[in-house]
């Protein structure tokens, strides 16, 4: 008969009252509801390290267990066994307990550092530890690693970096950068990263992050050309515990660094940092921690970097001649003028004209996710919100509604007083169409959802949603066809996402080097955002972006948290009583605003879980 007994179905060992001899130690199972430390015997032969090291010991006897902080086992529990980490070496269980025995050492997990920094992560998010341990621990197991590789200071790239593009000329440059704690970059579009990450690697091991998985495999290649291997997450586990150099997109930040010197996070602003998921951390903001536990510079690229960022670190930016020649030339179509006969439609004459040249056009419409527009029938102009200019709803035959500030005013336009509007809407394939029909050849439709090899085939002309940013790898004239259902989206950060797409256009086209260009077709061409882009000057827009956030009391001046389902309203209210700010009820959610992130952290921490189930997103992008 065949043996059909698994690892995890074989008899468990008997569980033995502990008499002060043995050694006990503490496992945090992988398994969600139970969110606390157990307590488990070591069994007789086993080693436990007290100290991390990455090579074994020629006088260890071979095939024995060893256990260390961080490492992966197996325990007995409820009659099976489930994986677990090993995060105290020297329990003090309550007299008189019986306790099982460990059954397994799988292989290394996060070392002591990693596992101290999601202690952290679990407070700053509110969420439970067993997700950050399960980010710090390798895919598959890793039984053994190599000696250590220690980087030493001046050990960079192998050679001078060739530049894929421009690099920025900053009055203080790379190196200057990495003198500081925490150094924010303002590299424009078009702009090499490289030599930054080299300035980091001229240090020792360097944690780079890259918001995406095409980002990160173009960034590999281009340091495996200049003779620097580098781990790349998830498969260099073991190769970055014994030193390499880290490369990965946001699951990276979890990585291991023994030797750590430098961090960088290339696009800091990219939102794709963010988990979705609850916990709902941040890549960028993991890696500023982590950092600063290290004792060790971090820097943050961005072309246009975020508030949060800016308020955390120093700023560095190019000279003016260096960041207006790496945007590329920006033209704004205003529809509201009244020389443009088709302002009540989505193609403007200068339009139709791009798309009957010989140029490579990409069209930009976002769909998913838009809000619904108003604009005046007689002027075109856009009802939008006085105090955050949040696109206006109609909630009546009589009144308006901002669904971001919940501000009310007339149904009535602001600029000539007229009281009849009309509801502006399309869809990315009846664009097409009409497009295909304008300029009387194909047009490829690119969305997130569309086959990989779509955009390798593309034709000269091209329109989607924004996945047109991410997955084509050049065009002449980039052309955002309706920027205003973006700008106007009922979310506070909707500004910051449309600069973030302004800026990966510019990349896609290349500076005004290369002739990029970027077409803009608005009824708000004085936005903030949009000036800041025809400029060339990011700043622009941040600094009037912080003034109206401070005086609405939003992130980064103040903590948000977003609660969802059945114990939402309970935790809310706790919160309440507690000096936070509620709002909502806003359909099934509940936000609560805190003074900053240390003192909504103690407050959740504070008030515990419902027993009814509850969703806590905190820093939410969608509100």
């Amino acid at each position: 008969m065949t043996d059909t007994t698994t690892a995890d179905s074989l008899p468990e060992a008997p569980a033995v009252a502990v008499t002060g001899t043995e050694r006990v130690v503490g496992v945090v199972p992988d398994v969600p509801a139970l969110d606390r430390v157990l307590d488990y015997l070591v069994p007789d032969g086993w080693l436990v390290e007290q100290a991390p090291a990455a090579d074994e010991s020629p006088s260890r006897p071979a095939g024995v267990p060893t256990l260390r902080l961080g490492s992966v086992v197996r325990i007995p529990l409820q009659g099976r066994r489930v994986r677990g980490w090993v995060v105290d070496l020297a329990r003090e269980p309550a007299a008189d307990v019986r306790l099982r025995p460990l059954a397994k050492v799988t292989g290394w997990g996060p070392p002591p550092d990693l596992l101290e920094l999601g202690e952290w992560a679990a407070w700053r998010w509110s969420g439970r530890r067993l997700a950050f341990l399960r980010a710090a621990t390798p895919e598959r197991a890793v039984t053994y690693l190599p000696e250590r590789r220690r980087l030493d200071r001046g050990q960079g790239l192998a050679k001078p970096a060739t530049a894929a593009r421009p690099a920025a000329e900053h009055p203080d440059g790379p190196a200057k950068a990495f003198e500081s704690d925490l150094t924010v970059v303002r590299l424009p579009p078009d702009a090499d990263e490289l030599p930054w990450i080299a300035a980091g690697m001229a240090l020792g091991q360097t944690l780079v992050l890259a918001p995406g998985h095409d980002e990160v495999s173009q960034l590999s290649a281009r340091l495996r050309g200049q003779g620097v291997q580098v781990a790349r997450h998830p498969e260099g586990w073991a190769s970055a515990a014994t030193g390499q150099s880290v490369v990965g997109s946001r699951a990276a930040a979890w990585m291991p660094a023994p030797d750590l010197r430098a961090v960088v996070v290339i696009d800091e602003h990219d939102q794709r940092y963010q988990e979705e998921r609850a916990p709902t951390w941040n890549a960028r903001d993991v890696a500023i921690e982590r950092a600063r536990r290290a004792g060790v510079p971090c820097v943050l690229l961005s072309p246009v970097p975020s508030l949060e960022a800016l308020v955390a670190g120093r700023l560095l930016v190019p000279s003016r001649a260096e960041e207006r020649a790496n945007w590329p030339i920006v033209e704004v179509v205003d529809r509201t003028t009244d020389d443009d006969p088709h302002r009540h439609g989505l193609y403007s004459p200068r339009l139709v004209s791009l798309l009957r040249s010989d140029a490579r056009v990409a069209v930009v419409f976002n769909r998913t996710g838009r809000a619904r527009l108003l604009a005046c029938q007689r002027c075109s102009r856009l009802a939008t919100c006085e105090r955050c200019q949040a696109a206006l709803a109609s909630v009546d035959q009589q009144g308006l509604l901002c669904p971001r500030c919940d501000f009310q005013r007339p149904l009535v336009c602001e600029k000539c007083g007229d009281t009849r509007f009309r509801l502006l809407r399309a869809g990315v394939a009846r664009v097409r169409e009409e497009l295909e029909a304008l300029a009387g050849e194909p047009v490829t439709e690119l969305t997130a959802a569309s086959a990989p090899d779509v955009a390798r085939h593309a034709g000269r002309l091209t329109v989607g949603t924004a996945a047109v940013l991410h997955r084509l790898e050049h065009a002449d004239v980039v052309v955002f066809l309706d920027l205003d259902a973006d700008l106007c989206a009922p979310r506070f950060r909707a500004s910051d996402q449309v600069l973030g797409q302004l800026a990966l256009a510019a990349r896609l086209t290349g500076g005004r080097r290369a002739g990029g260009r970027l077409l803009l077709q608005t009824r708000q061409p004085h936005h903030d955002a949009i000036q800041a882009v025809l400029h060339a000057d990011p700043g622009r827009y941040a600094r009037a972006e912080a003034v109206r956030r401070r005086e609405l009391a939003l992130p980064p001046f103040c903590a948000l948290a977003e609660f969802s389902g059945p114990g939402a309203a309970a935790v809310a209210a706790a919160l309440a009583l507690r000096g936070n700010t509620l709002l909502g009820p806003i359909g099934d959610r509940y936000l609560v605003k805190a003074p900053d992130h240390a003192s909504l952290a103690n407050a959740l921490a504070a008030v515990g879980r419902p027993a009814e189930r509850v969703r806590i997103a905190v820093d939410p992008l969608d509100v």
